[in-house]
């Protein structure tokens, strides 16, 4: 793994933690007053599993850019199609997941949110499929973002089913 590469990873995941983060605001009267499930986690555990799924999805990604190198001219020339591929992939994927904050904490819009979050989890399952072919150890260990962002779908699905209209008991 170059070090640019991994520069470059994280610094593309961290601006998308601090893009999602300006949004978050889990203290909004708005937020408090919206009906959950249960079975939520707590909130200490959202930025606990965000920040080691983040570190994650930026080593993953590094690993994966700078997999199987070649030398033949039309070898050269896949891998660098293959690359561009893949970092379109994963920035597409970074604009997705900062965007569900946006949709669901400013916006206030949960069914937004929702379906927002179900193409980010293709997105996150088309990426760990992307890493996988590459790189079969950082495709393993880049799945669980995949299935949290599955899990992710389902949470916001059921607030916008608790909250119909989108809107909180009291606003």
């Amino acid at each position: 793994m170059k070090l640019m590469t991994v520069v470059w990873t994280a610094a593309a995941t961290a601006a998308t933690a601090a893009a999602g983060g300006v949004a978050t605001d889990p203290a909004s009267p708005w937020y408090r007053q919206l009906r959950k499930p249960d079975w939520q986690p707590p909130a200490v555990a959202f930025p606990v599993v965000w920040t080691a799924l983040y570190a994650d999805l930026a080593v993953s990604s590094a690993v994966a850019l700078d997999s199987h190198d070649t030398t033949d001219a039309a070898g050269v020339k896949a891998r660098r199609q293959e690359i561009a591929a893949y970092r379109g992939a994963l920035a597409a994927n970074l604009v997705l997941n900062a965007t569900w904050s946006w949709l669901f904490w400013r916006a206030r819009r949960p069914w937004l949110a929702a379906a927002e979050c179900a193409v980010l989890t293709v997105s996150s399952a088309d990426l760990v499929r992307r890493t996988y072919h590459v790189n079969r150890g950082a495709g393993v260990s880049l799945a669980p973002y995949a299935l949290w962002c599955g899990f992710a779908t389902v949470l916001s699905t059921a607030i916008a089913r608790l909250n119909p209209g989108g809107r909180s008991r009291e606003q």
